[in-house]
């Protein structure tokens, strides 16, 4: 009787951690995305944000985290209570970290990102179920300049490999549950293209008209193109000042190193054939100046449609 009696308080004891974590049924409404700031690497989201739960002890109004988040303003909360649950509903509004995609701007897509935890309670207490059917977005005012091509919601896991300064062995990681709200974007560019790259264009065009005058006319024929390379330059680190930093070699990179080229060899050939000029060979100085114009132009108005369909695809 004893021992039946020992048995029972040690499964009394143990009874919590075999007892299923309460859920949560979670869902969210997105009102607007704006400031999207690449250079800065973030972006700011307003969006509804509902719980729905039976446990007491929780409280989202305190122990609602979104760890990447820049920062979170105090939100508006309403409490309710809806067929003998507690219901929680709150008007969120966050600066949030984004790494921007940025290798194919402007025709770029980016996957916006955000996750809700609960501070207190890990996934052996707490679990979230996402609303699915009910969390939307505002088709007409979510986002202005670009599309939202795809929006989901759903439950995941959160590892932390920390005990947060719990020593026992069982606690060294803490997983929680995490409600994610994602989006995919991408916006209609070419206007925007020609905004940013007009004057590069302009630039190189510059640069080609060294090619009408004569070999022999110095002036014009390398002035020209130096006045054009300063241009592409200036345009470059007007861009750039947009972007993030990145080491690798994006779009805009690319098309600018291909009008820095082009503006080259138009010098080029302006020194080749003013040297054939200069030993008394004319007509070959005449033919190396229709060559080259029609290789470099050729050359480079091939080179930026192929590589502006690659971004599109």
């Amino acid at each position: 009787m004893r021992k039946l009696l020992l048995i029972l308080l040690l499964a009394i004891g143990y009874l919590p951690a075999w007892a299923q974590p309460d859920t949560v049924r979670v869902g969210a409404y997105i009102i607007s995305v704006h400031d999207i700031n690449f250079r800065e690497k973030e972006f700011t989201v307003r969006f509804w944000l509902w719980f729905q739960y039976s446990n007491p002890d929780f409280d989202f109004s305190k122990q609602l985290d979104i760890p990447n988040a820049k920062s979170i303003d105090p939100p508006e909360v309403i409490i309710d209570s809806l067929d003998g649950k507690a219901w929680v509903i709150m008007k969120m509004k966050c600066t949030m970290k984004e790494s921007w995609s940025v290798h194919d701007f402007p025709f770029d897509k980016q996957h916006l990102k955000v996750q809700i935890e609960n501070t207190l309670f890990d996934n052996r207490s707490l679990i979230f179920v996402p609303d699915v059917k009910g969390s939307q977005f505002d088709r007409k005012e979510a986002i202005d300049g670009w599309d939202i091509t795809n929006f989901l919601v759903s439950a995941g896991t959160n590892d932390y490999e920390t005990g947060f300064g719990d020593p026992r062995p069982e606690r060294q990681v803490q997983n929680f549950s995490t409600f994610q709200i994602e989006m995919d974007i991408q916006r209609d560019a070419w206007g925007l293209f020609l905004k940013i790259f007009l004057g590069m264009y302009i630039a190189f065009l510059i640069a080609t008209i060294s090619f009408t005058p004569h070999p022999s006319e110095m002036e014009p024929r390398f002035g020209l193109p130096v006045g054009g390379l300063f241009a592409a330059v200036g345009n470059k680190y007007i861009i750039d000042s947009i972007l993030p930093e990145s080491s690798a070699f994006t779009l805009v990179d690319t098309l600018h190193a291909l009008t820095f080229i082009g503006i080259f060899g138009t010098l080029l050939v302006s020194a080749i054939a003013l040297k054939q000029y200069d030993a008394g060979k004319k007509e070959l100085s005449e033919r190396t100046n229709r060559r080259g114009a029609r290789i470099i132009v050729l050359a480079y108005v091939l080179l930026n449609l192929m590589f502006l369909v690659l971004a599109l695809l």
